[in-house]
């Protein structure tokens, strides 16, 4: 990928599915695009962890590899897909949050589950 890549826009663009609340949620990208393999899909995705708080947001994907090529390609993209989901988790839904202010790093310092 270029330097000039926009994660952001290529994201906007290929959501499967979506869904964002205080409690948590997800989304799906389809990343078949950007990795040239057919089918490949992304998610992130946010579990609840209780008084309020929302645990580190996680990725995944539907495929393995061992090449470092396309291994490296994916946590980029895993990368800005969390930090994507973040910015829409911590945007208007959680707006009357105390918690809404925290950023990306601080969140990431948390638990995933609470079980």
């Amino acid at each position: 990928m270029s330097k000039d890549f926009d994660f952001k826009q290529y994201i906007k663009n290929n959501i499967i599915r979506l869904e964002v609340s205080h409690r948590g949620g997800g989304i799906e990208i389809d990343i078949s695009d950007y990795l040239k393999l057919p089918g490949a899909r992304m998610t992130a995705y946010q579990n609840y962890l209780g008084g309020g708080l929302l645990g580190a947001v996680s990725s995944d994907c539907n495929f393995t590899t061992k090449s470092q090529k396309l291994l490296d390609e994916v946590e980029k993209m895993a990368s800005e897909l969390k930090r994507y989901y973040h910015d829409l988790s911590n945007g208007e839904v959680s707006a009357y949050d105390e918690y809404s202010s925290d950023d990306f790093e601080n969140i990431q310092n948390r638990p995933v589950s609470a079980y």
